[in-house]
């Protein structure tokens, strides 16, 4: 369970969020499939997007991910908590709970990678394609949340430690 509680507007934005993102991707499976073409298109033009128009996007969504894994991965820390990728792959009791805080802490900036890949496909692309929206808007905003919070977490809880023993007469 999260120590802060969330607020109504962020627990709003992560369900629309998780909505958005299985609406997109349903709707990406029926309108292009599953096939190789398909696959290829898709990581060809996700190459492609940092070299195009709106690239800052790709340093922006990262770096607003990783000012979320910074709070989240100290307070769980001072918190004394697993890190958090550790606990969603070994605990699974405990991996629907912090996917769950993931989402509401990166849900914003998520809605954000939606919008702004829908903006760059309109202008650039000329067309949609709602599945590369969802990987690239996880690809910015909640992977970069997922590697970082734990390592923040255990770097933390390393200088806590350090500072406790510094102390100690």
């Amino acid at each position: 369970m999260m120590a802060e509680a969330a607020s109504r507007f962020q627990i709003q934005i992560a369900r629309i969020s998780a909505i958005l993102i299985v609406a997109l991707l349903v709707l990406g499976l029926i309108w292009y499939g599953t096939s190789l073409d398909v696959h290829r298109r898709i990581w060809s033009d996700i190459i492609d997007r940092p070299q195009g128009p709106m690239a800052f996007r790709f340093i922006l969504q990262p770096v607003m991910a990783a000012i979320c894994a910074l709070h989240d991965g100290i307070h769980d820390a001072r918190l004394g908590r697993n890190p958090y990728l550790w606990t969603i792959l070994t605990d699974s009791q405990k991996s629907a709970d912090r996917i769950r805080e993931g989402l509401l802490a990166t849900g914003r900036i998520i809605m954000l990678g939606l919008v702004m890949d829908g903006v760059y496909q309109a202008v650039v692309l000329k067309t949609f394609y709602p599945g590369e929206m969802v990987i690239v808007s996880l690809l910015l905003a909640f992977v970069p949340y997922l590697l970082l919070r734990g390592p923040v977490c255990r770097l933390f809880q390393w200088w806590l430690a350090r500072n406790a023993t510094d102390r100690t007469p």
